[in-house]
């Protein structure tokens, strides 16, 4: 896969087959979009291409928001290689870029920019300032630019179509389950290995504690059982995500105990892979009362991976 992040250095002749959005989290409803975009120009002469923005237009445009992301920008790249789009292009999203206009983007961006031949959305896309832009305007202006606009149909979980954003309030209230449903593949956190305060050692279970993107979206509070990959070889770990409130801490931290692993991590970049949610943070009245938590969570944990 191609990354474009200068859009003015595209061929002037190269058509291009096109979907547009966030796509924060590559979910199943992207997913299916994707692989039918791949479709698609598997049977013509032209390349699959996906734009995204960054930052995320919310960040921009609403600077209060406390819009926490499914993705940062390096795992949506990384997510997006594994489904054999040709071309990524990532346009920056600024102040003046949000005034265009439904139609100026279309013409101006879409048709004259990117060379336009076939477009690909999904059930509920929305463009240009004010998002006034929607299928009906696309069908219109198709018509008008000689392109072609193709939409699909929402994949659905329950009954409801999914979204981003139902995916991050499910992660909100710690349904880890639905969570790894909708998304097609377990939630991932990266982050750099940076030094604790070794509380962790001292009960027998050492920690590593990462330094993780501010606008990434940490699930509820809790305990987790997950994947890493370490030097190429597959580990296990229990995740801990809260305040410590045992110790009475004032951070709010992500610790992993990696099982059966002893080596140092420190300085280094690792992804988790979040496979089941175990139990909520709670405190307890004695560290020997923790120690014995933990104890029953690793048992459970690895009762789980045994299954």
């Amino acid at each position: 896969m191609q990354i474009i992040t200068d859009l003015s250095q595209l061929p002037d002749n190269q058509k291009t087959i096109l979907t547009i959005g966030m796509f924060d989290g590559v979910h199943r409803g992207h997913q299916q979009i994707i692989q039918f975009l791949n479709q698609l120009a598997n049977n013509t002469s032209l390349q699959s291409c996906l734009l995204t923005f960054w930052p995320h237009p919310r960040m921009v445009l609403q600077q209060d928001s406390d819009l926490a992301l499914l993705t940062t920008q390096e795992e949506k790249v990384q997510l997006l290689e594994q489904f054999g789009l040709n071309n990524l292009y990532i346009q920056n999203f600024d102040i003046e870029f949000s005034r265009l206009s439904s139609t100026a983007f279309v013409r101006d961006f879409l048709v004259k920019k990117l060379n336009l031949n076939t477009l690909v959305i999904g059930h509920d896309h929305h463009f240009g300032r004010n998002r006034e832009g929607n299928f009906d305007a696309l069908q219109e202006l198709s018509d008008l630019y000689g392109f072609s606009v193709m939409q699909l149909e929402a994949i659905q979980e329950n009954s409801l179509p999914i979204s981003s954003t139902k995916i991050r309030n499910a992660l909100h209230n710690g349904d880890l389950a639905y969570t790894n449903e909708a998304l097609g593949y377990e939630y991932l956190i990266t982050g750099k290995v940076e030094y604790g305060d070794g509380i962790g050692k001292t009960l027998g279970f050492p920690t590593i504690n990462l330094n993780i993107e501010a606008n990434k979206l940490l699930p509820k509070d809790g305990v987790y059982g997950v994947g890493i990959e370490l030097n190429k070889v597959k580990h296990y770990g229990l995740l801990n995500i809260g305040y410590r409130p045992t110790f009475n801490g004032n951070s709010h931290r992500a610790e992993v105990y990696i099982l059966d692993y002893n080596n140092d991590l420190y300085g280094q970049k690792v992804q988790l892979h979040l496979m089941v949610r175990i139990r909520d943070e709670s405190s307890f009245d004695s560290r020997e009362n923790l120690v014995q938590q933990i104890n029953i969570d690793e048992q459970n944990f690895r009762n789980y991976l045994e299954k």
